[in-house]
């Protein structure tokens, strides 16, 4: 039986090599590339060598032991679109490191993470071999899903080595298409080899990956094994990157120093920054602790010894009135007895503890709240992708935003991006009512097709009300969560959404319609709004419900309204139209 089994297997593998050798390949060098593809780099236009983390000019200013270990590719990702169901990645590293407490994957090998049009995170795990060159072939994978024929890629990079050269392979027939870096402001990381990535076993394990996943943006890793000192020559480049926050994560390599100096090296360190970024928020990090530190008391003594150091020099701060700092505590990041790998790395569980530690706090300064409930925790889609690219125009918003001052917002699904207006859509089947009840208010359109409530939360947390001072904000979206939230969820989605609006306008009037009815639905829509009529809004916002406007007498939509019993034809848009503007007026 066990033969048969292992005959079975050996037959399939190698019909499948067979398959491989017949197969013809296209190979992508993101080194010849003439677009910004490497994630992560804050100097991508001077670097030495492709996937360096500090510029050229830094050989100069850092001190040795630096300026090898930012040769390292540690939170490097390369980010692409396929629909693939087989992609081999082919590299050389720079180096034969080895470290006796961290595994080869995580200090040379790649890491594959897939997104999918919900904007969900999926792991793609490969057949490694290493040698001169590393090869990791991952095959049989999905090619698409219910809405999109293609996957987002994130490709992570090793922590503990350099890339010396890197190609990705796909079939010839498939799609595949490089995404550039975006442009929104990083979170900078300055560590020590915790935040480097020891001992994560893969790449994408490490805490700084974690969290980019979590926030949904982009980290710069400029931790450095064992020499995350808190320099002068390193804050300065720090300084250099224009970023949304500063992370300073450095204690765990200043054990050795004495506290006078500690507390110098932190003062400096913030009133450097905050020189030359004012207003750029700085968290400083306490030292999470030694797991063995009951057994070793002097260890335990070390690491109390630098943080009683930084929380003088936090407290010392605050009290001259310095704004923009925050601390992250060993008590937040709560690490114990089974999250290390040697009492000082953590382990990957470790590495989970640090990234929830980091994302409660970041969210808190950036004041972006999230809850338990899908409605309630942003996330990206791409679930119309025949139609328009999502992220495209969330870009193209942001554009339109720097240039134009509209006084009238309105965001939505569908529904809005369709009617008409700017950014313009491929479709807009509501011009007429637009033109007369909106262009004079000097309005914008932020519709997305395939909206749920958690994706107009991604877009309020990533730029879309920021620059602009609209004096009116019309809501109108949740018909996209009917089939997948409770009634519960869609209301308190609802509710965290206007609370992040009102915190990004806070001067803005707020205009919530209810969900509009919808073909076989609409006994359940007016349940909801009737929730919704119920419910207590943040202040500027005011709830009110068109659904009596399109429904006949025994409570069924209107046909002759509608396109296909949700989307609003021209009449309906009219009718909409009129009823909006007549309560803007009244606000």
């Amino acid at each position: 039986m066990k033969a048969a089994i292992l005959l079975t297997y050996c037959t399939v593998l190698l019909t499948h090599i067979a398959l491989s050798q017949n197969r013809e390949y296209k190979t992508w060098n993101p080194a010849l590339d003439t677009t910004k593809v490497v994630e992560g780099q804050g100097w991508p236009t001077e670097v030495k060598n492709y996937y360096d983390r500090l510029p050229a000019r830094a050989e100069q200013t850092v001190r040795k032991e630096v300026w090898n270990l930012s040769k390292q590719s540690a939170g490097l990702v390369l980010k692409f679109r396929s629909n693939a169901d087989e992609i081999i990645i082919k590299y050389a590293v720079t180096g034969g490191m080895q470290l006796p407490h961290m595994p080869a994957t995580g200090v040379s090998g790649i890491d594959l993470y897939a997104k999918n049009s919900d904007g969900k995170w999926l792991w793609s795990g490969g057949k490694f071999s290493f040698g001169d060159t590393i090869t990791y072939q991952f095959t049989g994978l999905l090619t698409k899903d219910a809405y999109s024929n293609a996957f987002e890629y994130n490709l992570y990079l090793p922590l503990y080595n350099g890339v010396k050269w890197l190609e990705v392979r796909v079939p010839k027939e498939s799609e595949f298409a490089p995404l550039p870096v975006t442009n929104e402001k990083p979170i900078v990381v300055y560590g020590t080899s915790i935040a480097q990535g020891a001992c994560a076993t893969r790449p994408g394990l490490a805490w700084t990956s974690l969290l980019s996943r979590k926030l949904d943006r982009t980290v710069i890793n400029l931790a450095f094994s064992g020499n995350g000192r808190m320099e002068k020559e390193v804050i300065s480049l720090i300084a250099e990157v224009n970023a949304s926050l500063y992370v300073l994560d450095c204690l765990p390599n200043l054990t050795g120093f004495p506290p006078a100096e500690v507390k110098k090296r932190i003062a400096e360190s913030v009133r450097d920054l905050q020189t030359k970024r004012p207003g750029v928020p700085i968290l400083l990090t306490e030292h999470d602790s030694y797991t063995d530190e009951e057994m070793y008391p002097a260890k335990k003594k070390q690491y109390q010894d630098v943080n009683k150091a930084l929380k003088e020099v936090f407290d010392s701060l605050i009290a001259s009135k310095v704004t923009n700092i925050y601390l992250l505590t060993k008590k937040e990041i709560n690490q114990d007895i089974e999250t290390m790998v040697d009492g000082t790395h953590p382990n990957d569980i470790g590495m989970m503890r640090y990234a929830d530690a980091y994302e409660k706090t970041i969210r808190t300064i950036f004041k972006e709240p999230v809850r338990t409930s899908s409605t309630t925790i942003p996330v990206k889609q791409r679930r119309e992708p025949k139609m328009y690219e999502w992220e495209q125009r969330h870009h193209d918003i942001l554009q339109y935003n720097k240039t134009k001052s509209p006084k009238l917002v309105l965001i939505g699904n569908s529904i809005t991006h369709y009617w008409a207006g700017l950014p313009k859509a491929r479709v807009a089947r509501g011009e007429t009512s637009w033109k007369k009840y909106f262009e004079p208010k000097n309005p914008i359109n932020l519709g997305f097709g395939w909206d749920r409530i958690e994706n107009v939360l991604w877009r309020v947390y990533h730029g879309e009300l920021d620059g602009i001072a609209p004096s009116q904000i019309v809501v109108m979206i949740g018909t996209n969560n009917l089939s997948f939230n409770t009634d519960k969820e869609i209301v308190e989605g609802l509710q965290l959404l206007l609370s992040a609006i009102h915190g990004k306008q806070p001067a803005a009037k707020i205009l919530l319609l209810g969900i509009l009815p919808r073909r076989d639905q609409e006994e359940r829509v007016r349940h909801i709004n009737q929730l919704l009529a119920s419910t207590r809004f943040i202040q500027n916002a005011q709830f009110t419900d068109a659904g009596s406007l399109f429904l006949k007498p025994n409570k069924k939509i209107d046909e002759s309204f509608f396109s296909d019993g949700l989307h609003p034809n021209e009449r309906g848009y009219v009718k909409l139209g009129a009823f909006i503007n007549g309560k803007l007026s009244k606000m």
